[in-house]
């Protein structure tokens, strides 16, 4: 259980506090409402420059590392397609540091061309590196617009293509921060050994002057149910041939999102599991293969992807992946099958919750989707979870007419 209490701010600031005093660390975690979603499908990857454009300085603080190294602390952040999320942790007594820096990099980040370019190059050189050059790193750029016709998931976070970044001006990189980095779409989360009143004292002193602006309004394009299997196949310079299944599920915070996540475990998580026990232990036509959920904010992906044996054929690998999805849907999971994974879920909550980190991106995230409380009913939804209602969904799901299927083959 992670007790909270939350407030907001006059200019719509959103701050949950969460008390442990069994730590001398404080984390600090800023989410913001915007991913790679919010793009234009024109300028991509812009929620991920600004991941990196944020840590170039402020107006009144032109290094923003320094401090934050001198008062023990640390920082980083990340982005997905629904969100972006910087965090920082530091010793408690130096708290007020991090809600310095944080506060005047939302109020006026330093939009200098030198930041503008040298951010720009890390991300090109990062798209280049990581997806362009490197072995499977081009997987979401071509799985992605394959499973997404209309909305904007049909694009990595690190964009559709490299010219995208290479092309954004001054002018289009201050109206996407105008736009999205702005008190009343953030939520701020402070987890450690701290006070309701010193938290809400030093958020007035440090944010309640940033104007507010325009809330944005998120109108996506609807996703068409899908009914016909769609499929790609490229050759490339790879050590194996990989094989990628994506099948459309519901969305994080939908009530059958459990039995979908549980359903991946049953199939691929841990030695005794199905698609370990059977493909890769018994019938060795994977080196490995995993089953897994992308948990996006709007409908996502069940995602099921393997690296074949050396001489094991497509047809052969994907009539095998068929045999056990064909069997979780003709049959119930087995007692102890399904005790087992929800208790590995529970442990790895418990263990989670042990870090202030982990318990305020918790927070932020359950309260975006809906609400911070959330997090402490995720275990009892999941132990709720029945053998039916698992059968039910991989019958839901697990078709080839809601399947797309990228063949992934090492060049001959």
């Amino acid at each position: 259980m992670i007790n909270f209490e939350k407030f907001t701010l006059k200019n719509g600031l959103k701050v949950i506090v969460h008390q442990d005093k069994t730590t001398p660390i404080v984390a600090f975690n800023m989410l913001y409402n915007v991913g790679a979603r919010d793009e234009a499908e024109s300028q991509t990857g812009f929620a991920h420059l600004f991941e990196h454009l944020m840590f170039g300085g402020s107006v009144n603080i032109p290094d923003f590392d320094t401090p934050l190294q001198k008062v023990g602390g640390d920082n980083n952040a990340f982005t997905s397609n629904d969100i972006t999320n910087y965090y920082i942790t530091l010793p408690k007594d130096n708290l007020e540091t991090a809600f310095w820096l944080e506060s005047d990099r939302m109020l006026s980040l330093a939009f200098t061309d030198k930041s503008l370019e040298v951010q720009r190059s890390v991300v090109i050189e990062e798209f280049k590196q990581n997806y362009l050059n490197q072995p499977f790193g081009d997987v979401w750029l071509l799985l992605r617009p394959l499973a997404y016709q209309n909305h904007p998931y049909k694009w990595a976070t690190i964009g559709k293509k490299v010219e995208h970044i290479e092309d954004a001006t001054m002018e289009d990189v201050k109206a996407f921060f105008k736009k999205h980095y702005i008190p009343n779409n953030a939520i701020l989360t402070v987890a450690g050994d701290v006070e309701l009143n010193e938290i809400k004292a030093l958020a007035e002193k440090w944010f309640e002057n940033i104007p507010k602006g325009k809330t944005p309004n998120r109108s996506l394009p609807k996703e068409p149910q899908q009914t016909e299997a769609k499929r790609l196949e490229v050759e490339r310079d790879v050590p194996a041939n990989a094989i990628y299944k994506a099948y459309k599920m519901c969305k994080k915070d939908d009530a059958d999102f459990f039995a979908t996540d549980l359903l991946s475990d049953v199939l691929s998580l841990g030695k005794s599991s199905r698609f370990h026990t059977n493909l890769i232990k018994e019938q060795k036509l994977f080196s490995d293969i995993s089953a897994y959920v992308l948990g996006s904010f709007d409908e996502g992906l069940f995602i099921i992807s393997g690296n074949l044996s050396e001489g094991i054929t497509y047809e052969a690998a994907e009539k095998a992946i068929q045999i056990e999805l064909d069997n979780i849907k003709n049959n119930l999971v087995d007692n102890n099958e399904l005790t087992k994974v929800k208790n590995k879920i529970e442990s790895t909550t418990e263990f989670a919750e042990t870090s202030v980190l982990n318990k305020a991106m918790n927070l932020s995230f359950a309260e975006l989707i809906g609400d911070a409380n959330d997090v402490n009913l995720e275990a009892e939804q999941y132990q709720e979870v029945t053998k039916e209602k698992i059968k039910e969904i991989a019958n839901q799901i697990l078709n080839e007419s809601n399947c797309s299927t990228l063949i992934y083959a090492k060049k001959k």
